[in-house]
């Protein structure tokens, strides 16, 4: 079975990359590898580490959320409702401020067990309170499965996006259609993408998003937005070897930082960390509790040690970090494998 995504000359210029889904996203891909798969040796480790949480008290905290995930037929993508940003606190406050019209198209066709059915339909009616019910339940997930992780996965994730962009930059959009990976074959003007069911989509000068996952399944999916039919799909690719001893990737992130802290300064190395998928002065700021002429300054400091670049992007100004940077925060990190 393919899903066959159709390029007009109008859609390969404006094919662009990012380097996530957003944290929701991963988090709830994060509980469907918890729940589906048992035995790839890429997580084995995380598994061992989180498993136990879901199977005791975080399950109960979890209950709402899992309760949109039925076992068979479509599940709820948080990620429409949160968004694709990398904050869990913004990814809350996405959720509860998602249109009415967007969570009924998320919730009203899924097949909930009867135990929370009248849950989920105030929860597509638009109850505050079952939003919170669900908000909670997502900081619990992530809490659990992501938080600990977070860092190590954003480098990851970063290291995929440039992988992409330096393959688009050297041989063009159609080497890099060529080459994104074994799951997906480029037949010009056709981009096949295995998957369950057969389906054509016609771009018609949308263009498309490719983003990298960690935990998404091991096929590629496209996704749609149900409301805004005019943005582009976003093809999300897996970043994991799934036959892979994975054990090295799941350092828990205040290891990771210890090290960094030492080296570079706790402010500073946290300033380096978040730039790893782009952040703006702002973002920097409220993110790491300082002010934002602190955070600029910091920024400046990298960037005169070439571990981040600074661009303007509208009215914002975005740091993300260059090769050095990344191939520092992939050195310390990695450092602490077994």
């Amino acid at each position: 079975m393919t899903k066959r995504i159709h390029f007009t000359a109008d859609d390969l210029a404006r094919i662009r990359v990012t380097t996530t889904l957003g944290v929701a996203a991963e988090t709830l891909d994060g509980i469907k590898r918890l729940r589906e798969d048992g035995g790839t040796p890429a997580f084995h480790r995380w598994r061992a580490s989180v498993g136990r949480e879901l199977g005791g008290r975080l399950r109960e905290q979890a209950g709402p959320l899992l309760a949109l995930m039925p076992a068979h037929g479509p599940q709820i993508d948080v990620a429409s409702l949160a968004g694709d940003t990398t904050c869990i606190d913004e990814a809350v406050d996405n959720l509860l401020a998602a249109p009415r019209a967007l969570t009924r198209l998320e919730v009203e066709y899924l097949e909930v067990r009867p135990a929370h059915r009248a849950w989920a339909r105030t929860l597509a009616d638009g109850d505050r309170e079952a939003r919170l019910q669900l908000a909670g339940a997502l900081r619990a997930c992530h809490r659990a499965a992501i938080a600990p992780y977070w860092q190590q996965m954003r480098l990851d994730l970063a290291t995929a996006r440039e992988g992409y962009v330096c393959t688009m930059a050297e041989g063009g959009v159609e080497r890099l259609l060529e080459t994104l990976c074994p799951l997906v074959r480029w037949r010009p003007p056709v981009l096949e993408v295995r998957h369950p069911r057969d389906a054509d989509i016609h771009l018609r000068g949308r263009g498309l998003i490719i983003a990298p996952t960690v935990f998404s399944s091991k096929q590629a999916e496209v996704l749609q937005n149900l409301v805004e039919q005019e943005q582009p799909p976003v093809l999300a690719l897996p970043t994991a070897d799934e036959e892979r001893d994975g054990s090295a990737h799941w350092l828990t992130e205040e290891a990771a930082e210890r090290s960094l802290d030492d080296l570079m300064g706790r402010t500073r190395a946290a300033v380096l960390a978040a730039a790893a998928d782009g952040c703006s002065t702002t973002e920097l700021a409220r993110r790491l509790g300082i002010s934002p002429a602190t955070a600029s300054q910091h920024a400046t400091v990298l960037r005169k040690a070439a571990l981040i670049t600074t661009r303007r992007a509208g009215k914002a100004v975005l740091h993300t970090t260059t090769h050095l940077g990344t191939a520092l925060l992939a050195s310390i990190t990695r450092g602490f494998g077994p």
